[in-house]
């Protein structure tokens, strides 16, 4: 019997697949592609750029997309800031930028960049629903607005922005539209067909593909691009030199092809085991849901519990892997800008957890979980056990 945790964490990142790391494998000595795709003078080189492109087109394919407007980067940070601190460039750091307060911070970051560089900024404030107003965001384009950043699913909170509607409205005042689409790939319909999106950024690990690998999808013909911001070689129609990792790429096309036919099974699944997790977690005393009940992933769920310390209650649950919130600032010990930019306050952002379920969960695993926290949450009150 393992004694590892459950693991409730999939938003933080997934297990590759066996069909990913088939892949991968597939790719990496003398039996496979091991290949420079670059490399087009020899059977090598072919077989391997063979490989990315066979790669380019499943990713391109879960989101609608052709697979010539797919960039491969090392993740969605990369191509996040890409889209952002590229665009800015190619406009002299001139205009203005608007992004919402609750960003993962490949977002934020960029964004004070910007603002160092002369380029007005504006942070919308988030509804206590965790998402954008769309009549605040309205409000807040000016004449020189060039840029919108809106994340689709927020990663603390599993949200879901409407940005159909968002796209819909910059189309309309001739404002890009860059979207984060790291927690909302292979877990949300994307058809940029019919979206209006102009810069989407992609992870791989979110969604069972390999870490180290992600993507920007660039609309064509938009203006202005993004100016590289990494250079040597011209890769990536001149968007993002480098090698590109034959392996992971393969990894990450393997596992949108994935997600693509598991769609029905898995949506199943999370809805669910989703909403039986949620429901069970509400149902402990003193828990409050962060952000939406409705318009949100079902396999995710942000819960404050009151009397505890979200840290205290973390290091006490050792047989449940979650999170206090984005995996990237676990080790920050301050409280969620995302969960105080929805008006949580201090104390409800210092005892929030995020739980996320993914394909391998069970209910007995959550079961099993949720009755540890039961538990331990009445140690840490001080509550008799029954």
């Amino acid at each position: 019997m393992s004694n590892k945790p459950i693991y409730l964490d999939y938003l933080a990142t997934t297990p590759i697949a066996p069909e990913v790391r088939d892949a991968m494998m597939s790719c990496l000595d003398e039996s496979g592609d091991f290949g420079n795709p670059a490399s087009r003078t020899h059977v090598y080189g072919w077989q391997a750029e063979h490989r990315v492109e066979v790669a380019r087109g499943a990713v391109a394919d879960l989101i609608g997309a052709d697979p010539r407007e797919i960039i491969f980067t090392s993740g969605a940070t990369e191509a996040n800031n890409l889209a952002i601190k590229g665009v800015f460039e190619a406009l002299n750091f001139s205009g203005h930028f608007v992004t919402s307060a609750i960003e993962h911070k490949a977002v934020l970051d960029p964004a004070n960049y910007l603002q160092r560089k002369g380029v007005g900024v504006s942070f919308l404030p988030a509804t206590k629903e965790g998402l954008v107003d769309i009549g605040v965001l309205e409000r807040s384009l000016r004449a020189d607005t060039r840029l919108v950043s809106i994340m689709w699913v927020n990663n603390e909170l599993g949200t879901i922005n409407p940005i159909k509607e968002i796209g819909q409205l910059l189309k309309s005042k001739g404002v890009l539209l860059h979207v984060d689409a790291a927690q909302a790939a292979g877990k949300l319909l994307i058809d940029l067909a019919d979206v209006p999106v102009d810069l989407l950024s992609l992870s791989a690990h979110k969604f069972y593909g390999p870490k180290g690998i992600g993507a920007l999808f660039v609309r064509k013909g938009v203006t202005p691009a993004p100016v590289a911001q990494v250079h040597g070689g011209g890769h990536e129609r001149g968007f993002r030199s480098g090698t590109l990792p034959t392996h992971q790429i393969a990894g990450f096309g393997a596992a949108a092809r994935l997600a693509e036919d598991r769609w029905d099974e898995d949506q199943s699944h999370y809805d669910h085991l989703g909403r039986y997790m949620t429901q069970r977690l509400l149902d402990i005393e003193g828990a409050t849901l962060n952000g939406s009940l409705k318009t949100r992933l079902p396999q995710a769920a942000n819960v404050s519990f009151d009397g505890v310390e979200g840290e205290a209650l973390l290091s006490a649950l050792v047989g449940i892997a979650i999170s206090s919130g984005s995996a990237c600032n676990s080790a920050v010990m301050k409280p969620s800008h995302v969960l105080l930019g929805i008006g949580a306050g201090r104390a409800r952002s210092d005892s929030a957890l995020r739980f996320s379920l993914g394909r391998a969960t069970t209910r007995e695993d959550i079961d099993v979980a949720i009755d540890e926290l039961v538990i331990t949450l009445k140690m840490l009150r001080g509550n008799p056990l029954d």
